[in-house]
């Protein structure tokens, strides 16, 4: 049975909702882990704040591109692909042991931080300018993902210890990844192409 536009609106804008507040919560997940990390490591406040950034430069870095890709390639494919290529490093934090390893993978995993730029885009190309600023509200809450890593990450390091935060956010995006691709549809503008 064939989806009618708004059912496919609404798909597209939940999914692409809760894709990007499961990226928010592996943007800031160092934000938790780090502390652990610093004082497993024994790190300076330079090295741990160093730590900290370097996700968060990464993804404010890497939008540009992104928007780039989303344009040419369309929004539904460079969000799937960019949330498989991050699920990688996010599991290969909870392996890491020496400084440089979690400098290296925090690169990588800060790709989740442009997912902004990636949903925005695939977001708005489903809706009319009339109701575009609605849509993105509600896209927007995403960012409370940042506000589940707050929550959610220390209940896991309490119980079960911080080397399972990135497991388990691994599989959430991996999951994430999935339920995007089989619940959203190419956007309108990347199908007249």
């Amino acid at each position: 049975m064939a989806k009618t536009l708004q059912q496919k609106q609404i798909s597209v804008l939940t999914l692409s909702t809760m894709a990007f507040a499961v990226n928010f919560a592996v943007w800031t997940m160092f934000s938790i882990l780090g502390i652990r990390i610093k004082a497993e490591l024994n790190l300076s406040e330079t090295e741990f704040g160093l730590l900290v950034a370097t996700p968060i430069l990464t993804g404010s870095l890497i939008r540009l591109p992104l928007g780039i890709l989303t344009d040419r390639f369309g929004g539904r494919i460079v969000f799937f692909i960019q949330m498989l290529i991050v699920a990688i490093p996010i599991y290969g934090l909870a392996f890491a042991t020496e400084y440089w390893q979690y400098l290296t993978l925090g690169l990588f995993v800060g790709l989740a931080g442009g997912s902004f730029a990636t949903g925005i885009a695939y977001t708005s190309a489903w809706f009319s300018k009339q109701r575009q600023g609605t849509a993105m509200g509600i896209f927007g809450a995403g960012n409370a993902g940042s506000a589940i890593t707050n929550l959610v990450a220390p209940l896991l390091v309490v119980a079960y210890g911080w080397r399972m935060v990135p497991q388990v956010y691994s599989i959430a995006m991996l999951v994430m990844a999935v339920l995007f691709w089989l619940f959203t549809y190419p956007d309108p503008k990347t199908e007249e192409r």
